[in-house]
């Protein structure tokens, strides 16, 4: 994933041959998914009663974390409008790019779903407000690592050196430093107001906590010399992308929120699948939509090709299944580390089994099949 962006998005002009395919397969499946909401619905698979249900709740807004990422929780949502996916389930989504003040939006109802990077994102944004619930774990693989110049050997060499960080230190940095003995008192924390890797290959900074799959690909890309310093080499656990959406819309819109999850991780099956196609196309939509820059195709590809496998290798089970188990580690790290006075439990920041109950034998239960 990524550190933290959301503009409609609009149609993609090239590669309309394949969304075409891909929707008639959607349209040529409904025949068995019950009477659709009417004859005008093409690729419609579900029943009218459904259909009306899902159109009641209204525009649905998804606030992207970071821009056109190809990150699980930010690409899928994107991707699973262009596909059809939301439209065969009579939802009407609108997506904001703009990468700004998700988690408030949400919280405030002015917005439906939003993502984070990791559950302790989550916990942390928990202590300010009591209208946020998680629905998804897209991995159990801390996204977060410390990358530093190539003198830097090892985390202990930080102290008298700066070490960049973007948004707050995170519990997972913390976690690894103090494991590997470091006396934070003796390193100077420098926030950080851009994303350029190389500061930390000229020398500007010594280390960042930044981005597993973003910057330090980056840097390997460019056959620049660096050092990685990565939690699970700490024994420090973590998880990877987490869906949130508004308790309150999730109360009133329980089934609504459930298809919208269910046309998501239809999403991430596909890109799962087909890795090269869905860089391909959120690519594009990066392009169309003023952020190709921010988001060029070969940047994409590093970063779906190392987030990908966060998705396939989480232990919670299927693509976006999230259990209370996986998030102790982590939310243990937060009540050490994250300056929390009172840190609510687990049970009240996350909904277990609305994702679970969407597979069955782990497979996507998806209409029309």
């Amino acid at each position: 994933m990524t550190p933290h962006l959301h503009s409609s998005t609009r149609r993609l002009a090239a590669g309309a041959v394949g969304l075409a395919a891909a929707l008639l397969v959607l349209t040529g499946c409904a025949g068995n998914a019950g009477a659709p909401a009417s004859s005008d619905d093409a690729g419609v698979l579900i029943d009218k009663a459904s259909c009306d249900r899902n159109r009641a709740a209204g525009p649905i807004t998804y606030i992207s974390g970071y821009g056109y990422s190809a990150s699980a929780g930010q690409m899928d949502v994107f991707l699973a409008k262009e596909l059809g996916y939301f439209k065969a389930l009579c939802l009407d989504v609108e997506i904001n790019a703009s990468g700004a003040n998700g988690q408030q939006l949400v919280a405030s109802g002015q917005a439906q779903f939003t993502a984070l990077g990791s559950a302790s994102d989550v916990m942390l944004a928990a202590a300010n407000s009591k209208n946020l619930t998680a629905v998804a774990t897209y991995g159990t693989t801390s996204p977060f690592s410390i990358f530093a110049n190539e003198n830097v050997k090892s985390l202990k060499d930080l102290e008298g050196k700066k070490l960049g960080y973007f948004i707050n230190l995170t519990p997972i940095a913390s976690a690894m430093l103090d494991d590997a003995g470091v006396d934070v008192s003796k390193v100077e924390l420098v926030k950080m107001t851009n994303y350029d890797p190389t500061v930390v290959t000229r020398g500007q900074v010594d280390a960042i906590v930044g981005y597993a799959s973003n910057q330090p690909e980056k840097l390997r890309a460019a056959k620049l010399p660096f050092t990685e310093f990565l939690p699970e080499d700490y024994g420090v656990k973590g998880t990877y992308n987490v869906m949130e959406v508004n308790t309150h819309f999730l109360t009133k819109n329980r089934a609504v929120v459930s298809d919208f999850m269910r046309a998501d991780l239809k999403a991430v099956e596909y890109c799962l699948a087909d890795s090269e196609k869905c860089v391909e196309m959120i690519s594009k939509l990066a392009a169309d939509n003023n952020q190709g820059s921010a988001f060029p195709k070969d940047q994409q590809a590093r970063t779906w090709g190392v987030e990908s496998t966060w998705v396939k290798e989480s232990t919670a089970g299927a693509p976006g299944v999230q259990t209370e188990a996986e998030w102790k580690p982590e939310y243990a790290l937060v009540k050490k580390y994250g300056g929390v006075k009172d840190l609510p439990p687990i049970s009240t920041m996350m909904d277990a089994s609305l994702v679970a109950d969407l597979y069955k034998d782990g497979t996507l239960d998806w209409p029309g099949k």
